[in-house]
């Protein structure tokens, strides 16, 4: 069938070659037919990943819809694509939201909207390949090259200081992966091939685990992003503009969680042992502190922002939790229910930081301004938009009945399995996450008019509606019905967990 032979190249190559097609329309010549490509590109990608979940084997836990072809034969090096549990809910968020992008820029951007469309079409090919890449040579160029579009974009349609944001988003990110091409160059000499799936069956040394996991943690940990080596988030997200921030912290941010599960944990299971305090510290100051970051906020980018490295702080903390549910208890039902935990807190950070960071766009298009004090009393004039932005910062909170609350749940439950304080630390965010956005959609969002700008907005129009009701329909969805989103990973991670209680030293 062509779905077994060539799907998961289909939705690489797909919307890079429909985003240079884009650019042949030219910058500003054509701007509705660009557009409209985009927006075709996007939806036939999304469509064409659809059958990736219906066709999904929920019974094994070996790589599904597989391709491979040789690429650099003297190195070992193959094309070779591949997804499980793991892989395959990544990429579908990936192509929902792109389609959401596109139609969000339809009418904000005014200039050079070709390179803006297809700057994002490139970036959802390259990050799709991301994903399904089980060579780890063909996983680093996807995973350098989706840098490029992301540094164009800020870099061209940005704020005033977005030249700062993107150098310095774009060092941060560069630096850490180098370490990761070093890794991934030793275990080459050791396995005789850069195949990620012979990486997990290597046979390494406690003090080789140790480096190895070092240099993937740090790569990982700047794309996450942990603290401390958070800072450039902030700063890209607040000079991004609204799809930018949207790509950021939708799917971006996953990369590094998802590089922990196909590398860090099978790869080096002993050395994730060893230093699985450092990791579930790091993962509780997240949590915690930067929750408190987020509180004193008064820009409502960057205080979104911050809540994202506070609720990935959960995804990491999930987990690691793994290694310490097994030393306590030897349950692994427990071990199992943190990673899932910190999947479906992926996904749901997908769906919930991107409609709020959405939502800000929507006001800052109508008065362009992201503080807080500049608002007021939105519902009154915006009442549409005020259901959507309470309904998304509920979820943002951890309200029962969005998809937040399955996998803070979840996380925390594993938690409790772990270590008691572990697990109230990481409860913390219940009310934390609860005062600062709850707190921020007071302020902006409820009241008596405060200005005259406030008294002239208008509700959101049809394309804004599509948009936001779509992610709440997802927010919603994920909440009240997780087992679809359970069942695909299960398996996997299951077979993850019986891979890490033996490692092999």
């Amino acid at each position: 069938m062509f779905s077994d032979l060539s799907l998961l190249s289909l939705l690489i190559w797909l919307p890079i070659i429909g985003g240079f097609a884009v650019l042949a329309t030219g910058a500003d010549k054509n701007p509705g037919l660009a557009k409209l490509i985009s927006l075709a590109v996007a939806i036939l990608t999304f469509a064409a990943s659809i059958p990736l979940y219906t066709s999904f084997d929920l019974t094994t836990a070996n790589m599904q819809f597989e391709e491979k072809l040789s690429w650099i034969e003297a190195f070992s090096i193959n094309y070779h694509l591949g997804v499980d549990g793991f892989s395959m809910p990544l990429i579908l968020l990936t192509t929902f939201t792109t389609v959401l992008v596109v139609i969000s820029g339809w009418q904000v951007i005014q200039t050079k909207v070709a390179q803006y469309m297809a700057a994002f079409l490139i970036m959802e090919g390259l990050m799709i390949g991301v994903f399904a890449s089980l060579d780890s040579i063909l996983f680093y160029v996807f995973w350098e090259a989706m840098l490029i579009p992301m540094f164009i974009i800020i870099g061209k349609w940005g704020g005033e200081k977005r030249v700062y944001a993107t150098i310095k988003f774009f060092l941060y990110t560069f630096l850490g992966s180098v370490f990761m091409l070093i890794a991934l160059i030793y275990m080459y000499n050791k396995a005789g091939s850069f195949s990620i799936l012979d990486f997990h069956d290597l046979q390494l040394s406690m003090t080789e685990q140790i480096y190895i996991f070092l240099a993937f943690l740090i790569a990982f940990a700047v794309k996450v992003p942990m603290w401390p080596v958070h800072t450039w988030l902030p700063d890209a997200h607040v000079e991004a503009p609204t799809g930018g921030s949207v790509v950021l912290a939708a799917i971006m941010l996953k990369m590094g969680g998802y590089g922990f599960l196909r590398f860090s944990l099978p790869i080096t299971p002993g050395a994730s042992a060893e230093l699985d305090w450092l990791i579930i510290l790091l993962s509780l100051i997240a949590v915690v502190y930067i929750g408190f970051v987020a509180l004193v906020q008064q820009d409502m980018k960057k205080l979104i922002a911050y809540s994202s490295i506070s609720h990935m702080g959960f995804v990491t903390l999930g987990f690691f939790l793994a290694f310490s549910i097994h030393d306590n208890t030897g349950s692994m039902q427990g071990a199992i229910m943190g990673i899932e935990g910190g999947m479906i807190q992926m996904i749901s950070h997908g769906f919930v930081s991107g409609a709020l960071f959405l939502c800000i766009g929507v006001m800052y298009d109508r008065m362009h301004s992201r503080q807080i004090a500049d608002y007021g009393g939105v519902a009154n004039t915006m009442p549409w938009f005020a259901a959507f932005i309470v309904l998304f910062a509920m979820a943002n909170a951890g309200l029962p009945g969005t998809s937040a609350f399955v996998g803070e749940f979840m996380v925390i439950m594993a938690s409790v399995k772990a270590n008691f304080w572990i697990a109230f630390l990481a409860a913390t965010t219940l009310i934390i996450g609860a005062a600062y956005t709850l707190w921020m959609v007071k302020r902006v969002i409820f009241g008596e008019v405060k200005n005259d700008k406030v008294a002239k907005l208008k509700d959101l129009d049809k394309r804004e509606f599509i948009v936001l009701g779509s992610l709440a329909f997802m927010v919603l969805l994920v909440g009240i019905w997780p087992n679809p989103l359970v069942e695909v990973m299960h398996v996997t991670v299951e077979n993850l967990v019986e891979h890490i209680a033996d490692p092999k030293i």
